[in-house]
């Protein structure tokens, strides 16, 4: 990718993801966008791995080995206090250009990788719906698992506030990951009912480069792709984390599409497949791939794809001419699809914020 092409991508994450959300990423991209050195640094990462989050990782990584240096004060994640101000980006830059071999050697290396925990509010009530449907206990299979902390969906405990004042609780009435999520009703929605508990017998995750958790390194990566101006994220990762050494799940090193029927066969009963922006990372070819790989295995046997994507990452494919879903607002579309007789019957449930604080229901 040229440079101005490198330098298109950390604009518009600034413009679209980060702005509202993180003033200190939307900051520094906007300011990297517009800087041949910075941006070039980007320029050593794989096919495909052209992000800022990349670049914004890398960097909160340096400075997780070097914790003392001023640029840390900017770093809630380590304690930093101020907030962006006239000496934020001369500090990053020097930081970062000082340290550009270190920063390539992980760019060119490292993919981004998150497991974002809150993300199971999302997800967990159309888990519930497929297990509903499927008769109760389920298997569990998520596609681009990471570390693999979404597959405790079921051992975390969960609160929707509802725009009206309602709270609906769900999940183990005692956990140690409780998640707060907030649940508007979009005009003709009705709140979901949700179950206290979910059947998993059986869990795997896929992921090209699975996270070993009892590998500090790789902790401390996984923490390094968590935006560094919202610790509380870092936290709850951390509580996971420690969580899921308690109940390790079996994660397998694979491709998404050609070792998915593997990675499914390996597992008993209904199959529930989860992703959470994951199919971004596929090509389009790649996801029309993926979502023929589920149509054929359910043929075969019961099988649901929930789905916590931004439409035109393989939604789309199955539930088609939804503009309402499409729009540049930075949403994503949770959606459950299953297979009936080799037909797709689909069905978006909520938009959702990409980081599992908040979701707005939609109307059956």
């Amino acid at each position: 990718m040229d440079l101005d092409a490198i330098k298109d991508v950390l604009r518009t994450f600034a413009e679209v993801e980060a702005r509202g959300v993180s003033p200190l990423y939307e900051h520094l991209a906007l300011k990297a966008a517009e800087d041949d050195d910075v941006a070039g640094l980007l320029s050593v990462a794989r096919d495909g791995e052209v992000r800022a989050t990349l670049l914004m990782a890398t960097a909160h990584r340096l400075v997780q080995a070097d914790p003392i240096h001023p640029l840390s004060r900017y770093y809630p994640s380590l304690g930093g206090f101020d907030g962006v101000d006239s000496e934020t980006w001369p500090l990053f830059r020097s930081f970062l250009l000082e340290r550009a071999e270190k920063a390539r050697a992980l760019i060119s290396s490292r993919y981004t990788q998150t497991n974002e925990v809150r993300r199971a509010a999302l997800l967990y009530p159309g888990v519930a719906r497929a297990a509903r449907e499927a008769g109760g206990k389920i298997a569990l299979l998520e596609v681009g698992c990471s570390a693999g902390l979404l597959l405790g969906l079921d051992r975390f405990g969960y609160r929707y506030q509802c725009d009206g004042g309602e709270q609906l609780t769900a999940g183990p009435a005692k956990s140690a990951v409780g998640l707060h999520c907030a649940l508007d009703l979009a005009p003709g929605a009705v709140a979901p009912k949700l179950p206290k508990k979910l059947a998993v017998t059986d869990r795997a995750g896929l992921d090209r480069a699975p996270v070993d958790l009892s590998d500090e390194d790789e902790l401390a990566w996984l923490e390094a792709c968590v935006w560094a101006d919202q610790p509380d994220r870092i936290r709850l990762l951390r509580t996971a984390a420690a969580e899921q050494a308690k109940h390790r799940p079996r994660l397998i090193a694979g491709d998404g599409v050609s070792d998915f029927a593997s990675a499914a066969d390996s597992l008993e009963g209904p199959l529930v497949v989860v992703t959470s922006h994951a199919l971004a990372y596929f090509g389009a070819s790649r996801r029309a791939e993926f979502v023929a790989e589920l149509a054929s295995l359910a043929a075969s046997r019961p099988l649901w794809w929930v789905s916590e994507e931004f439409y035109g990452a393989g939604l789309e494919l199955v539930l088609p001419g939804r503009a309402d879903l499409a729009g540049g607002d930075g949403l994503a579309t949770l959606g459950v699809v299953r297979w009936e007789d080799g037909k797709a019957e689909a069905h978006a449930l909520a938009r959702t914020a990409p980081h599992g604080q908040r979701m707005t229901w939609l109307p059956l």
